[in-house]
């Protein structure tokens, strides 16, 4: 495995293999160990370069985050990630660390042009490679800037500026040595391309003038001395210093300054040999170049350029065309047209450009015409054109063969329009670029695939720089970086922005974002006079979509989730599930959604935002279609996943009726699952159903509770009762409205706020009655646990005793389960260990075919206690690892978390304090994975900080 720092970070496996490292924060964490491999890294030290001088309060939480994340992704791998006071430690191989075995080669290089200075006496064989060979060995190793996609914080600068000098010190002996061997020709591109990085440089430029002024180009020798001369004056007002005047003096002693520029021959080139008389040579063929003028501020897109050099290089060999496709605006014409000019000197024939208006409003270009300006530009005269395509086409086979062409096809429609295009060459390269995904073209002419998604964070905040001033861009950091996001990060939207306040110098920056902060106007505000803007590329893709396609693009505007589904979009368009595919595949092959998991697809801001628009244009009935359609789906759909935790659930007085597609819920692992991607979709359908259905509003919200506990979501199902909890008080439902007043006495308990609990639970005994039933015994349930958590439990044995009587004389054993479970737990707490037990048992009787619900491992909480207590030890240590295995395969958090607690008492009070603080660290690591908020995750960590102080941990 090796690390990657000379450029993008990356973690790069076997065979090419790339380790998945999402987040800038994590990236900079491995770049933070690899660059002091084998030393400590303090915490302090990755804070400053993660968040700069402004850590968060939740820094330290998520450092650790990051490092159980890349312990992980470096397992199996020769680098091993330690914890150390006061920080980490990463050990492994330094030569697999590109940096450091950047500057080991660079090092070397050093160490052996010493030895050749200083004479061959005492010196062996070089087993090390020659000065040149380890310095052009040491710069191979860099694939663009580095830390490229790190958080720009001052630390990430320095590290920066730190390499970037040691490149350009390995680049300056890099090419003294070639100027010294007499090819310093072959080291004019990387030096020109050094210049324009950093033009102020003089001793670079100074190589660059010397090595043109050997390479018989003397003419350019003077004009890069006399371009950097005046730039120095500009800039810093001094005159060029010593190096750079004697790189001048050499190439003024040389008389060829003055004449036609040739090729100077090297010392052992013999002599010319006589002319051979020949016969007269045929006109050379034209080497025409349409392509667009280099975009000035195209910033980023290092990989993909790479990506580009490597699938059109020289040993492509006979592969077909490359398709380089994204969603409008992206930037694909940008990148493409970049990528040819950088590339142009790899093909000598000739570099043709087509636009082919796929998506114009006035229709696509004619194969026909596109192939007449190709056949021009390659010196066919116009009376030599064929008259119908097929003729041309066979001519621009014939013209393209054996010539080494670049053809660039832009903004292709599909397929059938590239057949004639594709040039018959085998050395031409073909690069065709489209807002759809040409699968035909994949399948046909075996085309490479490259997708351009949104520029990362850095490069979209040096576009804007680019657009208008760093100074500009540096004095509103924070206001800056909300343009970026508001953009989608896209470089259409991002430059529309850029003009927008480069047109307005007065404005701040935070003036733009407070105009593309107001939803309604974003896209509005992302329009430029005489340009197409955000909602123009969007409105032109939308006319190619079919219906079924455009109906769900228009309907997705109402559902409140960043990623979309299948079964969602089925109930949007009141489909069957292969109908819902066909269109979803359908926007993501036109880059309007983005598949991120098998059957599921997110979407960019811009995206939602012009589906409002759209949704607006319809009737009223229309807008409410698709809100109502998705809160009957997601009611059923959670209804189903609830079902696993809290069996028989009944319908909190609506009559169910199953869902056309139900999710995948294969137990209670499966259903938690899917409601952790489907959770903030309910909440916000709570909240936007509250005002115009609110009884399927606060029955939704019922339906997730079980959900929401098992998946220890406290915070999150607090807001979403917020919501229900009047829209049941608006239909005047008041078993309704203790219901979900229960449910917040146990959100309240799962954050340990004991109180709190207790008086929701005595609202909701108070606001019901035994004839309400379930939701009378829930709350006589919830309320008893409350009243004995807080120390009182003599009076929690009253509620926890009514609420059982009740359930006994309804004759409903899911009723009877839940209040035995929880007054199992309250019977314990009261000092009655067996009849505890008793109830425990029976409550987990009353559901044998449920053994991962939530009130059965409730259960077999309060039967372990009671077992250990009162049983033989080894009778204890069985029953708690049943309770920890049977949570643990179900998924339920938070009762993991008390269980893993409440094992841990049970081993300190059997002097097993190491093996106590052992497990409670694990549990903890694998906890801080997840979203886990709870009372007790928290109480568990504090208690692992203090090494636990030989006192166990509280039961509950």
């Amino acid at each position: 495995m090796r690390i990657r720092l000379l450029g993008p970070v990356e973690l790069r496996a076997g065979a090419g293999g790339f380790v998945p490292l999402p987040g800038a924060q994590r990236r900079a964490v491995l770049a933070g160990l690899a660059l002091q491999l084998g030393r400590v890294v303090p915490v302090d030290d990755f804070c400053a370069l993660l968040w700069g001088d402004r850590p968060p309060a939740s820094a330290r939480p998520a450092l650790q985050g990051h490092v159980a994340v890349l312990r992980r992704a470096l397992a199996g791998s020769p680098f091993v990630l330690h914890t150390r006071a006061p920080g980490y430690l990463l050990t492994g191989p330094a030569d697999e660390v590109d940096a450091l075995h950047f500057e080991a080669l660079t090092a070397r290089a050093a160490e052996r042009a010493e030895a050749a200075v200083a004479g061959p006496a005492g010196h062996g064989p070089d087993q090390g490679g020659t000065p040149l060979g380890l310095l052009e060995q040491a710069l191979r190793l860099w694939h663009g800037n580095a830390l490229a996609d790190l958080p720009d914080t001052a630390p990430r600068r320095a590290l920066v500026d730190q390499l970037d000098q040691a490149r350009t010190r390995a680049l300056i002996a890099w090419a003294g040595l070639r100027l010294h061997a007499g090819t310093g020709a072959s080291a004019v591109p990387v030096l020109e391309q050094a210049v324009r990085a950093d033009g102020l440089r003089e001793e670079l430029v100074a190589l660059l003038v010397r090595c043109l002024h050997q390479a018989g180009r003397p003419a350019d020798a003077l004009t890069a001395y006399h371009r950097t001369r005046a730039l120095l004056d500009r800039e810093l007002g001094i005159p060029p210093g010593p190096v750079l005047q004697a790189a001048l003096t050499e190439v003024l002693a040389d008389d060829r300054a003055t004449r036609p520029a040739l090729v100077r021959p090297g010392p052992a080139q013999p002599p010319p040999a006589a002319p051979v008389p020949l016969r007269p040579a045929p006109p050379a063929r034209p080497a025409p170049d349409q392509l667009p003028r280099r975009p000035v501020d195209f910033v980023g897109r290092e990989a993909e350029l790479r990506w580009l050099d490597e699938a059109l290089g020289p040993d492509r060999g006979e592969d077909g065309p490359v398709l380089v496709v994204g969603a409008a605006g992206v930037g694909k014409t940008a990148t493409v047209t970049a990528w040819a000019h950088r590339a142009a000197g790899a093909f000598p024939d000739g570099r043709l450009f087509a636009d082919l208006r796929g998506f114009d409003p006035a229709g696509p270009a004619d194969p026909a015409d596109l192939l007449a300006g190709f056949l021009l530009a390659l010196g066919v005269p116009a009376s030599g054109l064929p008259a119908d395509r097929a003729g041309r086409a066979a001519l621009y086979r014939e013209r393209t063969h054996g010539r080494r062409l670049l053809v660039v096809l832009d903004n292709a429609l599909d397929a059938g329009q590239l057949t004639d295009l594709l040039p018959g060459g085998a050395d031409c390269a073909t690069v065709v670029t489209s807002r759809g995904s040409l699968e035909d073209l994949l399948v046909t002419e075996g085309a490479a695939l490259l997708r351009l998604g949104a520029l990362d964070g850095p490069d979209a905040l040096r576009l804007l720089e680019r657009a208008l001033t760093p100074d500009r861009i540096r004095a509103e950091p924070a206001a800056a970086a909300e343009v970026v996001e508001l953009c989608d990060r896209l470089p259409l939207a991002l430059r529309i922005a850029a003009a927008r306040l480069a047109a307005r110098p007065d404005w701040a920056v935070a003036e733009l974002v407070a105009d593309l902060a107001d939803e309604p106007g974003r896209l509005a505000a992302l329009e430029a006079d005489g340009l197409a803007g955000i909602s123009d590329a969007l409105e032109l893709t939308y006319r190619h979509l079919s219906l079924d396609a455009t109906l769900l693009f228009t309907l997705l505007a109402t559902h409140p989730g960043l990623e979309v589904d299948v079964p969602a979009s089925a109930a949007l368009l009141g489909s069957d599930p292969a109908a819902a595919r066909e269109a979803l595949g359908e926007l993501a092959a036109h880059h309007v959604l983005t598949e991120t998991g098998p059957g599921r697809y997110g979407r960019p801001d811009l995206v939602r935002l012009f589906g409002a628009q759209l949704l607006a244009e319809h009737p009223e009935g229309v807008r409410r279609l698709g809100t109502e359609r998705l809160v009957g789906y997601y009611l059923e759909a959670t209804r189903h996943c609830s079902e696993q935790l809290e069996p028989a659930q009944e319908g909190y007085g609506e009559h169910p009726r199953p869902a056309a597609v139900q999710p995948p819920a294969a137990g209670v692992r499966g259903a938690l699952d899917w409601f952790r991607t489907a959770e903030p979709v309910i909440r916000a359908l709570v909240t936007a159903a509250a005002g115009t259905d609110p009884r399927r509003a606060w029955r939704l919200a019922m339906c997730a509770s079980a959900l929401y506990y098992g998946s220890s979501r406290f915070t999150d199902w607090l807001s979403c009762l917020d919501a229900a909890e009047p829209a049941a008080a608006a239909c005047g439902d008041r078993a309704g409205l203790a219901l979900l007043l229960g449910a917040r006495a146990n959100a309240l308990l799962g954050l340990e706020r004991r109180q709190e609990a207790a008086e929701a639970a005595r609202r909701a005994v108070a606001g019901s009655s035994p004839e309400d039933g379930y939701a009378h015994v829930r709350a006589l349930a919830v309320l008893a646990l409350a009243t004995a958590l807080r120390g009182d439990q003599a009076e929690a044995v009253h509620p926890a005793a009514a609420a059982t009587v009740l359930a006994r004389r309804s004759g409903d054993p899911r009723q009877l389960s839940y209040a035995l479970g929880y007054g199992a737990a309250v019977t314990l707490l009261a000092g009655n260990p067996e009849g505890a037990l008793a109830q425990a048992r029976e409550a987990r009787s009353l559901l044998p075919g449920h053994p991962a619900a939530t009130i059965h491992l409730w259960s077999m909480l309060t039967e372990a206690h009671v077992v250990q207590s009162i049983g033989p030890k080894e009778a204890g240590e069985l029953a708690w690892h049943r309770l920890l295995a049977a949570c643990e395969e179900a998924g339920q958090l938070h009762l993991q978390a008390i269980a893993e607690q409440s094992y841990a008492a049970f081993l300190l009070a059997r002097g097993r304090e190491p093996e106590a603080v052992g497990r409670l660290r694990a549990a903890l690591g694998r906890f801080q994975s997840h979203t886990l908020e709870s009372g007790s995750a928290s109480t568990m960590a504090a208690a692992v900080e203090e090494s636990l102080n030989s006192r166990p941990p509280p039961a509950f």
